[in-house]
């Protein structure tokens, strides 16, 4: 009875500051990617349903940073305000051992490992789907958000300024100024000046459309001869109606190849990682062969070309093999050699580049794969970590707590983005990289849990100090004497 109310107040402690320490984890880690895209959001005429929908999609991806750090730093405040306040000397003269009082806690963080691992097997990669088209989105129902009042926004091929938008959506412009870019080398300018204009997009196309009405066209001509530039010419006209198609992939300054990337590796699940990942290798054998067939047929044509009918093919002294060939046959034979050396060489690098990336596809691949393994056991290591830690330095609160914390997930993250890297360009296995970081603290864990377990404390001054005091003790009595 006594032991299931002390099972449901370890719980609920526990419970209490892993929620608030995750809340205030997770807001310092928005906050920073508000700072990261702040150019996107900042000056766009974006309403708050939209900025909510833009962060709402980046937040599961931050889950992993966030997760194994909060239960780090609750589990030291934890166990460290239990041991501070003298309720483990307590528990341990009533007979109970720490084991035991991690039993409740340990099934707890078991049920965080597999919830950890459906979320980022399951929402990460829809909320990461999400995110990347949404930015696509918003350019598409909100045009206007890469045109700011008052200045000058850089559009693609133009630099584009309104004097003042309005509409529902700001697609209607008044006092449009449009500076085009053209050839830097020319020296020309192309100035676009009309009174009003508008903004028309298509959710099915990635062409914006701009409609100006009453303006003039300028252009600087560049004469041929030199002499005349100094007259500068320019050309002007004027229009009732001029249309610009402008690529909305040059909105919010993102790219392109990020709109048109629709199954990248972290927007799938583990199954559909596994059925790309055999398509993958599968695609990099058939290159491989078709590569080694391609240079075996390029070698063969090689020899072919040569005029062997003078060469002394029988010879296997290098100064002997052109014995027979005259001065000007052997400089155009060393020359077709060398043409073909180099060609060869060159092919053969663009084919290793080309096999290179393809495997580090493959390999961040595989990191996905394991990163969903990783999220859901760095839970349960973090917690074999600071649930010891804390019993051991009896201190709660904020203080020790977090320098200890933040220290030892500095190092987790460090290595862990690391090993990634390195496994990403295929200088250890994808295995390793993903794994690297919890080996490292695996043993830590084992050392703390054992050393809380038997009341030793996180560094044993005495096998420190005694060899210091036997040696002083046989330099005394020599002094002494």
């Amino acid at each position: 009875m006594y032991v299931k109310i002390l099972d449901r107040y370890i719980l609920k402690s526990f419970i209490t500051t892993f929620t608030t320490v995750f809340v205030i984890l997770l807001l310092i880690f928005i906050l920073q990617t508000v700072w990261l895209f702040i150019a996107e959001l900042a000056g766009k005429d974006l309403d708050l349903i939209l900025i909510l929908k833009f962060l709402l999609y980046k937040m599961p991806s931050l889950v992993p940073l966030v997760l194994p750090l909060s239960v780090l730093l609750a589990s030291i405040m934890t166990f460290g305000d239990l041991a501070e306040n003298y309720e483990f000397a307590a528990m341990k003269s009533a007979g109970i051992s720490l084991q035991r009082i991690m039993r409740v806690l340990t099934l707890f963080i078991l049920f965080l490992s597999g919830s950890a691992f459906f979320f980022a097997n399951n929402v990460i990669p829809y909320a990461e789907y999400k995110f990347i088209n949404f930015r696509k989105d918003i350019a598409q129902m909100k045009p206007a958000m890469a045109i700011a009042e008052g200045q000058f926004s850089e559009v693609g091929s133009y630099n584009i300024k309104v004097n003042k938008k309005s509409g529902e959506n700001g697609n209607f412009l008044t006092g449009v100024t449009i500076h085009k870019k053209t050839n830097i080398y020319d020296g020309s300018k192309n100035v676009i000046k009309a009174k009003t204009g508008e903004l028309i997009s298509n959710d099915q196309s990635n062409i914006l459309k701009l409609v100006l009405k009453d303006g003039y066209y300028y252009e600087d001509i560049v004469p041929k001869k030199y002499e005349d530039r100094k007259k500068l010419p320019f050309a002007k006209s004027s229009f009732k109606k001029y249309i610009i198609n402008i690529d909305l992939s040059q909105l919010n300054a993102t790219s392109e190849e990020e709109f048109k990337i629709k199954d990248t590796d972290k927007m799938l699940t583990m199954n559909e990682l596994l059925y790309t990942l055999d398509s993958l290798n599968a695609n990099y054998r058939k290159e491989v062969i078709s590569i080694s067939d391609n240079m075996y047929l390029r070698m063969g044509n090689t020899y072919s070309n040569f005029n062997t009918s003078k060469v002394n093919t029988n010879s296997t002294l290098t100064p002997q093999l052109l014995a027979n060939v005259s001065l000007a046959d052997k400089a155009n034979l060393l020359n077709l050699a060398n043409n073909y050396n180099t060609n060869n060489t060159f092919s053969i690098e663009s084919y290793k580049a080309e096999l290179d990336n393809k495997i580090e596809t493959i390999n961040e691949h595989w990191i996905a794969v394991y990163d969903k393994f990783v999220i859901a056991f760095a839970c349960l290591l973090m917690f074999f970590i600071g649930a010891p830690l804390g019993a051991i330095i009896r201190k709660g609160g904020l203080g020790l707590p977090i320098v200890f914390a933040v220290t030892i997930f500095i190092i987790f993250h460090f290595v862990n983005t690391f090993g990634k890297k390195v496994a990403q360009e295929n200088e250890i296995s994808p295995f390793l990289g993903s794994w690297l970081a919890t080996m490292i603290l695996f043993p830590l864990a084992i050392l703390l849990t054992y050393r809380a377990t038997n009341d030793i404390g996180l560094i044993n001054m005495d096998r420190i100090i005694t060899p210091i005091q036997k040696f002083i003790k046989k330099i005394l009595p020599t002094q002494n004497e």
